[in-house]
């Protein structure tokens, strides 16, 4: 309809584009699917999606869509058809934000030169999200985003005399300033209470400054070898960007891989099948303090996580999903963090539209800014009972442009 505005066009369909669209609805923030073929818009449209039919290289259809009202376009196609994409609504609506994926990175400055305002590689925002849930191991935070200006950080219990200790007696937030969200064990996170006991699998979710996280890292940071070695199963893009955010952070990585074609100059490769204990042990199994599983085979990488979870019942594994439905499977085959490409993939083409408002810790869990309910204004955090009603929990209270974290419940 004509009045339709402040609307998000979507130009493909596939997991990334579904996990978008529940994004969208949970916002109420109204979208529109453009699909090519008449009979899967239908099934769509039948489904309770909203679906438009047209070309993506039609300038009508564009126009038809109210792209000149529209709050972004997302064009996540093959690289040359993004291209078209972008070409097209960009002389249409000079001023609406298009944002594209790009599988090569050569395609980068081809989009941006198309008109794209903003470019991302999925595969190389997830490995960097897998990187991200491996490190912080021995005790030392690692920041692994920020929302409104706040620090979220992990870091592992483990080697540290955190272990077989309540949050309470740990008394972190009067030592150090830091605040407590929560705490994952082996996949299962749970709120932070005063009676939490953290074990050597548990891994802290914080919130703070440099300056608190850098108190606490004095504090419990151990030099753990093990925190230092990884390995990364899965040479393609994913893994390769693992290994690149690794690089950065000095740690020492092998890649198993079974094509030597897909071999890199200046990285560690194994070639061979990783279900090979001998290929794994090649690889530093023995000595890594977390395990990567990368591939975009589910049943794969579900084998692979029980297998080397059996070898190192101590080591920190981090698994990618590609379909939702098996995130709970690899959890219960042992990973302690699980990541989907839909994922990672929604979470970062819905902050370039939307700002700095959600950070994605992992499968299911976010970080999120939202303005404060009507009916809690004047009400303290202990009257409001958020976790009890909505089971999240606040981070913290953005008031005058500055940001308390961990606030006090009175």
């Amino acid at each position: 309809p004509e009045h339709t505005e402040g609307h998000v066009i979507i130009t493909s369909t596939g997991p990334v584009e579904e996990a978008l669209i529940d994004r969208a609805d949970h916002a109420e923030l109204p979208y529109v699917m453009i699909v090519e073929d008449i009979e899967l818009a239908g099934r769509m449209h039948d489904e309770g999606r909203s679906v438009m039919v047209g070309y993506l290289d039609d300038p009508q259809t564009y126009e038809r869509a109210r792209v000149t009202q529209a709050a972004a376009v997302v064009a996540t196609q093959n690289d040359q058809t993004n291209t078209n994409i972008a070409f097209t609504v960009r002389e249409i609506a000079p001023t609406v934000d298009i944002v594209a994926s790009a599988n090569s990175p050569a395609s980068v400055d081809i989009l941006e030169i198309a008109g794209a305002d903003h470019v991302v590689q999925l595969g190389e925002v997830l490995g960097a999200a897998m990187a991200a849930r491996s490190l912080g191991l021995g005790g030392r935070s690692h920041v692994i985003g920020s929302v409104a200006g706040l620090q979220i950080a992990e870091a592992g219990a483990i080697g540290t005399d955190l272990v077989d200790r309540t949050l309470a007696e740990t008394n972190l937030r009067e030592r150090f300033g830091v605040g407590l969200i929560g705490v994952w064990d082996r996949g299962s996170f749970a709120i932070a209470t005063a009676e939490t006991c953290l074990r050597d699998s548990s891994m802290l979710l914080l919130t703070g400054t440099p300056e608190q996280l850098a108190a606490f890292d004095a504090a419990y940071a151990t030099d753990s070898p093990t925190a230092k070695n990884a390995v990364i199963i899965g040479g393609g893009r994913v893994g390769r960007a693992v290994g690149h955010a690794f690089a950065e952070e000095g740690i020492d990585f092998a890649i198993v891989e079974q094509l030597a074609e897909r071999a890199r100059d200046g990285v560690r490769y194994v070639i061979g099948d990783a279900a090979d204990r001998e290929v794994l042990e090649a690889a530093g199994i023995d000595e890594a303090g977390a395990i990567l599983i990368t591939t975009h085979d589910d049943n794969v990488n579900v084998y692979l996580t029980r297998y080397c979870r059996g070898l190192r019942p101590d080591a920190r594994i981090v698994s990618r999903s590609r379909l939702e439905r098996n995130v709970s499977t690899l959890y219960r085959a042992g990973a302690d963090a699980v990541l989907s490409y839909a994922g990672a993939g929604s979470a970062v083409i819905w902050n370039h539209f939307r700002g700095d408002e959600t950070l994605l810790v992992a499968h299911g869990l976010n970080v999120f800014r939202t303005p404060i309910p009507r009916e809690l204004a004047g009400r303290t955090l202990a009257e409001a009972h958020v976790y009890r009603r909505t089971q999240c929990n606040v981070v913290a209270v953005e008031s005058g442009g500055s940001i308390g974290g961990n606030p006090d419940p009175h």
